[in-house]
């Protein structure tokens, strides 16, 4: 049993995780609190991977991160290495594809949680840091461990995109969902059962941790 793509596909699914709660945390804030011209926009465009085929978003990343690409050409001129078939570019294309799972469940925890404490935090001269920290986590934990939770098993079940991107190279991007399809083009089904049940099983073991979670939630509220 080669454990190689397992390591792989729950280290991506993390990596994605932390770095779109980085970048999406303010877009969330900023999405849920301000009113601006074009804002359908924007939000439009952050949901669009939510109905977009995932061949054809690997399609265009693999265009836009190849060596032609300009995103490609700058990481191939700064670093010396292509971005595209490579463990770097499986992230930025998971990031891409699994942001709206991230960013929407924070917008809605935002968006929830009105003005009044905010407010109340300023009148005792609470800095925004503090605020953030002291008043915006705690009362949207549930949006951010929604977020956390559907954004890494959303990565755990990538295949178009990432096999646009990455290809499949073992050892390096070969992910579980791949894995699996090697398996089964080899008609080793019993490779292929062992490693679906087991992303199965986790999957839903994830799910429905968070629906308990949810369901404490609404009971408490």
């Amino acid at each position: 049993m080669d454990w190689t793509p397992i390591w792989l596909t729950l280290q991506l699914a993390a990596i994605t995780t932390l770095i779109l709660l980085i970048i999406g945390t303010p877009i969330a804030w900023w999405l849920a609190r301000t009113r601006f011209v074009g804002k359908s926009v924007i939000e439009s465009i952050v949901a669009l991977p939510l109905v977009l085929p995932p061949t054809v978003l690997g399609f265009y990343l693999l265009i836009l991160m190849g060596s032609q690409g300009w995103l490609g050409q700058l990481w191939l001129d700064w670093f010396g290495s292509p971005l595209v078939f490579s463990f770097t570019g499986l992230v930025v294309a998971s990031v891409i594809y699994s942001f709206p799972f991230v960013v929407q469940p924070l917008k809605n925890a935002f968006e929830a949680l009105g003005h009044l404490p905010l407010e109340a935090a300023a009148t005792l001269r609470a800095t925004p840091l503090d605020r953030f920290f002291t008043v915006i986590i705690p009362l949207t934990k549930h949006g951010f461990i929604s977020a956390i939770t559907l954004g890494f098993a959303h990565t755990l079940g990538e295949f178009g995109v990432v096999l646009m991107v990455g290809g499949n190279i073992p050892g390096k991007t070969q992910v579980l969902s791949i894995a699996i399809y090697d398996s089964v083009e080899a008609l080793d089904y019993a490779q292929a059962h062992w490693l679906s049940a087991g992303l199965l099983g986790f999957s839903f073991l994830l799910l429905w941790m968070l629906n308990l979670l949810q369901g404490r939630w609404a009971t408490k509220s």
